[in-house]
């Protein structure tokens, strides 16, 4: 079963990478600040596009994942 809000999709690591790239903060800093790998961003950030059903020909998916954190639900 799937949720119908798709921030309730997310993991609480992603959740804590999507809040610190609303921040601002680069895929490195967000390592150093979570004391993962960049890798490991670099994941979570894809994970956080798929589960937020952010398309890569729609436009930024950053700039649109921060955009749903701060509205608290792109839905």
């Amino acid at each position: 079963q799937t949720d119908s809000r798709p921030l309730n999709r997310l993991t609480p690591r992603e959740r804590e990478v999507l809040a610190l790239m609303a921040e601002g903060l680069n895929n490195q800093t967000i390592a150093q600040r979570l004391t993962v790998t960049e890798a490991s961003v670099v994941k979570h950030s894809g994970n956080i596009f798929m589960k937020l059903d952010l398309d890569p020909a729609e436009g930024n998916r950053r700039v649109l994942a921060v955009l749903a954190h701060l509205r608290g639900d792109p839905d």
